[in-house]
C-alpha cells in the first residue's frame, strides 16, 4: 500500500483523537485547572503532529501523481516505439506524415514524406474502395491492416504465423479424383489384341510415371477406371501445368491413330473422403457430359473449374443408350397426363424441329402434347416454318405461348426441356417449379448451371443437333409410327442448321438420322426454302464482317457500333461467315441485341476451343460453337474482357 494512502488513514485518527482529547481537556479545566492545563498541552502537541501529518501526506500525493504521469507516458512512448505492432499516420494528400520503428523495419527503409501508392499498393487501394481491414503481404511476411479512416491511421499486426498455418492447412486438405480413359471399349473393340495391349501398356505407363512424379497415391480399379489421392498442394501443381497428363495421353493415342483420351473428375474440400468421393464422381459425369478429354473440379461449394477439352468428343458407334432413354421416355410419357416441350429463348431450328419431335413421341403414345413458343421471340427461318406450322391445322393447335402454357399445366405434366439444359436459358423459367418431372434432351457440352433435379438426362455432346437425337429416339418407340412431311422436314431442317449443311459436327449417325427422315417425308426443297436468307440479312451481316480486325493470331474479332443492333441469328451467322476466311483459326463477333445484351457469338475449326473462352465470359456452347451475353457492359468493355480472356486462354495454355 503506497505510504500517502497510510497516512490517510493515520489522518482520520488523528482528528478523531484531536476531537476527544478537547473534550478531556475541557472536563478537566472544569475539575482541575493543573490537569487541565496539562492536558491542553498535549492538545496543542496534537494539533502540531496534525499539522505536520496533513503536509507530509499532500507531499507523498503529489509525488505519487507525478511519478505516475511520467510511467504512464513514458509506457505509452515506449508502446508505441518498441511494441510489435505498426502505426501509420498519412494526410489528406495520402503522403506519411509519421511511422513508428516497427513499420521502417517491415519497409525496410524511411518512409516519411512518401505517398501511400508508393509504399504498397494495397494501401492505397484500401483507401480508395473504402476497406478497413484486409491482410497484406510485404515481402516475405503477412500483416493484418487495419485503418482508422477519421484519424487517417494504419495499425499493422504481423500474422505471417497465423497465414502460414492457414496456408499449411489448405495445402494438406485431401483430394480424390476419378479417372476414366474416354471410350475405351468403343476405340479398342475392333483392335487386335497386341496392338490393345501395346496401347494400354504406354497409356498406363504414362499415367503411373505422372503420378510417381507428382507423389499421387494411384489404383486401377477397373481395365479404364483409375482412382487417385492427392492434397491440395500437388493439385495446384497440376493447375499450373494445365494437367498436361490430358496432353500426354492425346499424343500416344495419336501415334497409334485411336482416339483415346482421358478424363478427371476432382472432389476438394475440407469435408469427408466420402463426400470427397461423391464430389469427384459427379465432377467426372460433368467432364463426361461436356464431351471428355478435360479435367472437372467440383469444390464443396459446388464450384467448378475445368481444364483441357481440347478435342471434339467421339462419336459413339453403339445404339444402345438411345433406345433404352427411347423406352424410359415412353414410360414417362405413359405415366403423365400431358407432355409440355419447351427450347431456350430465341429458339433455333434445331430447338423447335427437336420440340415437334418430342410431341410425336406425346401423339404415338396416345398423351396430349404442347410446344411452349413465344411468337415475339424467334428469328426469321423459325418464323417461315411457323408459317407452315400455321396451315397444319393439328400441328398447329398444339403450340401454346408461355402464359397458355402456365395456366394448363398440371401436377402430373411431364416437361421436356430440348437443346439447352439452363434454367436461365428456357423460355419460360417459371414453368420449371411448377412441374415435378422434367426431362433433358441436349447436345451441347454440359455447363455449370444445371436443372435441378431432372428425372431423365440425354446430353450427348458428340451429336451434331438435338434434332438428331430426338430422331433416335423416335427410331425406337415401341409403337409403330409415321411422321408427316412437315414433322420430318423440321426435324431434318434442325440437323441442316446445326450442322452447317452437314459440313461441321457431322458423324455416321448425323447420316442415318437423316436417311431416316428422308425416307419419311422429310422435303428438302421445304428445307432450302425455309433457311433461305433475305437481302436485308445479308447487308448488316457484311456490316458486320466489315467491322473485323485481327487479334494475336488466327483469332479474328468483328465488333458492332455502340448505336448498332443486331439479331443474334444474324450475330452467329457473321461469326460463321468470318471462319471461312483465309488465317482464321477462331472468329468472334460481338453486337448488342434487341434486348438490350451484348452478345459474343464465337466459332473455331477444333484447334482453338472457344467453349472455355465463353464460359469465362458466363457464356458456353462447344468446343467449335459457343457463345454468351452480357449485361450493363458497352461495346468496347466486352471487347477488352474478350482479349483479356483470349490472353489467358493462350498464354495459360488451357
Amino acid at each position: 500500500m503506497p505510504n500517502f494512502i497510510k497516512k490517510q488513514w493515520y489522518g482520520y485518527f488523528i482528528v478523531a483523537m484531536f476531537v476527544f482529547s478537547t473534550m478531556l481537556v475541557a472536563v478537566s479545566m472544569f475539575y482541575n485547572w493543573r490537569i487541565g492545563l496539562i492536558s491542553a498541552f498535549l492538545l496543542v502537541a496534537l494539533a502540531f503532529f496534525f499539522w505536520y501529518t496533513k503536509k507530509r501526506y499532500n507531499q507523498d500525493l503529489e509525488e505519487y501523481v507525478s511519478t505516475l504521469s511520467y510511467r504512464v507516458q513514458k509506457a505509452g512512448e515506449e508502446a508505441v516505439l518498441n511494441l510489435p505492432v505498426g502505426m501509420l499516420l498519412y494526410n489528406e494528400d495520402l503522403k506519411i506524415q509519421w511511422v513508428n520503428p516497427f513499420v521502417n523495419r517491415m519497409f525496410e527503409g524511411d518512409l516519411m514524406g512518401k505517398e501511400i501508392h508508393e509504399v504498397h499498393e494495397k494501401l492505397s487501394k484500401l483507401i480508395e474502395d473504402d476497406i478497413d481491414e484486409e491482410i497484406i503481404r510485404i515481402n516475405e511476411f503477412f500483416y493484418h491492416a487495419m485503418r482508422q479512416k477519421d484519424e487517417r491511421l494504419f495499425y499493422f499486426i504481423d500474422v505471417t504465423e497465423i497465414e502460414e498455418t492457414r496456408e499449411m492447412f489448405v495445402n494438406t486438405q485431401t483430394v480424390v479424383a476419378h479417372l476414366l480413359l474416354d471410350n475405351y471399349d468403343e476405340v479398342t473393340q475392333g483392335l487386335e489384341e497386341q496392338v490393345r495391349s501395346q496401347l494400354m501398356s504406354k497409356v498406363t505407363q504414362s499415367i503411373n510415371q505422372w503420378a510417381h512424379e507428382h507423389q499421387i497415391f494411384l489404383r486401377r480399379t477397373s481395365s479404364d477406371r483409375f482412382v487417385a489421392i492427392m492434397n491440395y498442394k500437388v493439385l495446384k501443381t497440376l493447375e499450373n501445368n494445365k494437367f498436361d497428363l490430358l496432353d500426354h495421353i492425346r499424343e500416344i493415342s495419336g501415334k497409334e491413330r485411336v482416339p483415346l483420351t482421358i478424363s478427371l473428375g476432382i472432389g476438394m474440400g475440407d469435408t469427408s473422403l466420402r463426400d470427397l468421393g461423391n464430389l469427384a464422381q459427379q465432377s467426372l459425369d460433368l467432364a463426361l457430359g461436356r464431351g471428355g478429354d478435360q479435367v472437372a473440379i467440383k469444390q464443396k461449394n459446388g464450384k467448378f473449374r475445368f481444364y483441357g477439352g481440347k478435342s471434339n468428343a467421339v462419336e459413339k458407334r453403339t445404339r444402345v443408350r438411345a433406345r433404352v432413354i427411347s423406352h424410359a421416355l415412353r414410360d414417362f410419357v405413359l405415366d403423365s397426363d400431358q407432355v409440355m416441350v419447351m427450347g431456350h429463348k430465341n429458339p433455333d431450328m434445331d430447338a423447335v424441329g427437336a420440340a415437334i419431335g418430342v410431341l410425336k413421341i406425346a401423339d404415338v403414345n396416345e398423351r396430349e402434347g404442347y410446344v411452349v413458343l413465344d411468337p415475339s421471340d424467334v428469328n426469321h427461318d423459325v418464323g417461315r416454318l411457323m408459317e407452315e406450322v400455321e396451315v397444319h391445322d393439328h400441328l398447329w393447335s398444339q403450340f401454346i405461348t408461355p402464359q397458355e402454357a402456365l395456366e394448363v399445366v398440371s401436377e402430373k405434366t411431364l416437361l421436356v426441356i430440348v437443346d439447352t439444359h439452363k434454367p436461365s436459358m428456357v423460355i419460360e423459367e417459371k414453368l420449371l417449379d411448377k412441374v415435378d418431372r422434367i426431362v433433358v434432351l441436349d447436345h451441347h457440352r454440359r455447363g455449370e448451371e444445371f436443372i435441378d433435379d431432372p428425372v431423365l438426362v440425354y446430353m450427348e455432346p458428340y451429336a451434331s443437333s438435338t434434332a438428331e437425337l430426338v430422331t433416335e429416339l423416335l427410331e425406337y418407340q415401341p409403337r409403330q409410327l409415321k411422321l408427316d412431311r412437315l414433322e420430318a422436314t423440321a426435324l431434318l431442317a434442325g440437323i441442316v442448321v446445326d450442322t452447317k449443311s452437314f459440313a461441321n459436327r457431322t458423324g455416321a449417325r448425323t447420316f442415318d438420322a437423316a436417311s431416316y427422315l428422308r425416307t419419311n417425308g422429310a422435303d428438302t426443297t421445304l428445307v432450302q426454302n425455309l433457311l433461305k436468307e433475305d437481302l436485308d440479312s445479308y447487308v448488316k451481316r457484311a456490316q458486320l464482317v466489315e467491322q473485323t480486325e485481327y487479334y494475336r493470331q488466327g483469332y479474328a474479332i468483328a465488333r458492332a457500333e455502340e448505336d448498332e443492333v443486331f439479331s443474334q441469328v444474324t450475330i452467329a451467322q457473321a461469326a460463321d461467315t468470318l471462319l471461312t476466311m483465309k488465317g482464321v483459326e477462331a472468329s468472334f463477333v460481338i453486337s448488342r441485341r434487341h434486348d438490350g445484351r451484348v452478345s459474343i457469338s464465337a466459332r473455331s475449326l477444333g484447334k482453338v476451343n472457344v467453349q472455355l473462352i465463353m464460359e469465362q465470359l458466363e457464356g458456353g456452347g462447344h468446343l467449335t460453337n459457343a457463345a454468351t451475353q452480357l449485361e450493363n457492359v458497352t461495346i468496347e468493355e466486352a471487347k477488352e474482357k474478350l482479349y483479356s480472356v483470349i490472353d489467358e486462354v493462350i498464354e495459360g495454355g488451357t
